[in-house]
């Protein structure tokens, strides 16, 4: 479905402005709990045989074992019939913004599970839909001027692509009041803690400013936008993607751009952004599995280098369902296609990020963290070094981005004093080789 996104999207990103047009605004207030907490991404259709909410529940006391703070789940709402893709459908075509698809449970099966998720202390936020709706939504029957026509008065997709959807008006403002209403009613019935919104650079960001000024009044929710732009971050949105880095790391994992690029990313388009706005850093998603392959497709032999990266720069970690089990199948979109789980050592490696990030404040979300400061090596091409600081914590995160190891030095005083590895809690000290694809992290002890 969303295949023609992702060349529009990097169009986008290629004519960004540069780091000159920094974002200087950002009202946005983050619920405390979003400070250290990383992200879930839950895929209900492929968690099991069974694709339900009862057996993603059985999962919960894992999640909460490798220290995610966030559980984002998949569209819950019924999908469309009329055009449907696949035998079982795009999760993004909705057909009723106030039910639950029968597909996954019931209604009661659903409140159970979200009131097991903030049992175990975590958060919940649901995948919501607001561009578009399924032909076979009701709106189309009881309010056609809810949506957008072409010429001839016929419905219109949002992309030709997209064509089991229709495209919704938000030049009307009933849309508008109808849509912050349904969005409400989540919140009141089931007592959710925010959203991730589908494709929400292709919505006004008017609307999604005062959706956000009235969920908050309700309760103060967590909101992620499926988006790159600044904007979206001034009044609405707490995170949006870090795309452009994900792009960045596939490049650079097939040999097309170095270490230096990633510098020159920190320094300009990752300036554009607000200090208090979160970027969502992500080696995989449901889109980037299903459409452009897994992980190991993209990043190769530096997989596991990207995903320690992911979880030390500045941003709030994803762990898509599935890469803990190092799953290598990218799944069907619109069928059945049940994860094979196994042990892998990815769940140990994710378990000690996650709970790194929890207890030290210089990896903490926005504000509360600390800002990345580049290293200077005699290897700039080939070696990436940073150091975070915040309320006497500090990291160094060192990583050779090439297939051949590296010889090199560095004359930074950040390297003085005695540091431990927190992923062996061995002691430790700057390296000055690394092997092809390798990493290192030290962390700075307190005196």
């Amino acid at each position: 479905m969303k295949k023609l996104l992702f060349a529009l999207l990097c169009t986008l990103i290629a004519s960004t402005p540069s780091a000159s047009s920094a974002q200087t605004v950002s009202t946005v207030v983050h619920p405390d709990w979003t400070k250290n907490a990383t992200i879930y991404e839950a895929n209900i259709r492929q968690y099991s045989p069974e694709g339900t909410f009862k057996k993603f529940e059985e999962y919960l006391p894992e999640l909460k074992k490798m220290g995610v703070g966030v559980i984002w789940i998949m569209p819950i709402n019924p999908i469309g019939e009329v055009n449907r893709k696949g035998k079982l459908g795009s999760y993004y075509s909705v057909a009723d913004y106030l039910k639950v698809n029968p597909e996954f449970g019931t209604p009661e099966d659903f409140h159970h599970l979200v009131d097991a998720i903030h049992a175990q202390g975590m958060k919940v936020i649901i995948d919501w839909v607001a561009n578009h709706t399924a032909w076979d939504h009701p709106w189309v029957k009881s309010h056609p001027e809810y949506y957008v026509h072409d010429k001839k008065g016929h419905f219109v997709p949002p992309v030709p692509d997209w064509a089991d959807v229709i495209k919704l008006d938000y030049r009307n403002p009933q849309l508008r009041a109808e849509m912050i209403n349904s969005l409400k009613y989540w919140i009141t019935e089931y007592d959710l803690d925010g959203f991730r919104c589908d494709v929400a650079a292709m919505v006004p960001t008017d609307f999604w400013n005062e959706a956000r000024k009235q969920l908050d009044q309700v309760k103060p929710v967590f909101m992620l936008a499926e988006a790159f732009e600044p904007r979206l971050q001034e009044h609405a949105f707490d995170m949006t993607y870090a795309w452009q880095l994900k792009d960045l790391w596939g490049q650079i994992a097939k040999g097309k751009k170095n270490a230096s690029a990633l510098t020159a990313y920190m320094k300009g388009e990752e300036a554009r952004y607000n200090p208090n706005s979160y970027r969502m850093l992500h080696t995989s998603n449901h889109d980037l599995n299903s459409w452009e392959g897994t992980e190991y497709d993209r990043l190769g032999d530096g997989v596991e280098t990207f995903l320690v990266m992911s979880n030390t720069l500045k941003g709030m970690p994803l762990l898509y369902e599935g890469q803990e089990a190092g799953n290598t199948k990218a799944l069907d979109f619109f069928d059945r296609d049940p994860i094979v789980w196994k042990d892998h050592k990815f769940r140990e490696l994710y378990t000690k990020l996650f709970h790194l990030k929890q207890t030290n404040h210089a990896l903490w979300n926005g504000l509360y963290g600390g800002q990345p400061e580049l290293i200077k090596t005699s290897d700039s091409k080939n070696i990436f070094a940073f150091s975070r600081s915040k309320d006497g914590d500090q990291i160094i995160a060192i990583f050779n981005l090439s297939s051949t190891p590296r010889h090199f030095s560095s004359t930074d005083p950040v390297f003085i004093g005695k540091f431990t590895d927190p992923l062996t809690g061995q002691a430790a000290s700057a390296p000055q080789e690394l092997q092809a694809w390798e990493y290192r992290l030290l962390v700075k002890d307190r005196q």
